[in-house]
């Protein structure tokens, strides 16, 4: 008699367990609400890394062209007449795959840096060697 009343009382358990399991349609609608709300924040966040990165990039990129411009100048006697990007490679200069810099200006003693990267297209960054400064146009 015992036997059969506590069979009795695990089969009721193992129904009410069994529908319980899964989740409510208003708990899935939560869950789902609450993942929207963390991604809207995120997303804005992680683009600004990005754009942080290449611009860090880009930096790098300059201050690379920059030890390579005054090897360049020590190997001809302090003149930076006639560099190019190629001459900037030949003195130890790699250029990140993204990232073009152009030299717009050059004469016997100074030097005019441009610099691109082409997943972040608005802004130009310009390096001036008399003075030493780099100039962020957008």
């Amino acid at each position: 008699m015992i036997a059969r009343l506590n069979e009795a009382l695990r089969s009721k358990r193992s129904d009410l367990e069994n529908d319980q399991k899964g989740f409510t349609l208003v708990e899935l609608l939560v869950v789902v609400l609450i993942i929207g709300i963390l991604a809207a924040i995120a997303i804005p966040f992680f683009l600004n890394q990005r754009q942080g990165a290449w611009e860090s990039q880009v930096k790098s990129d300059i201050a690379n062209a920059v030890i390579a411009a005054e090897t360049y100048a020590v190997s001809n006697n302090g003149a930076f007449t006639d560099m190019d990007v190629a001459a900037l490679a030949a003195n130890g200069y790699k250029a990140t795959p993204s990232v073009a810099l152009t030299i717009s200006a050059v004469d016997a003693t100074s030097y005019v840096f441009e610099v691109t990267h082409n997943e972040y297209t608005a802004p130009t960054w310009t390096y001036t060697s008399t003075d030493g400064t780099t100039a962020k146009t957008e």
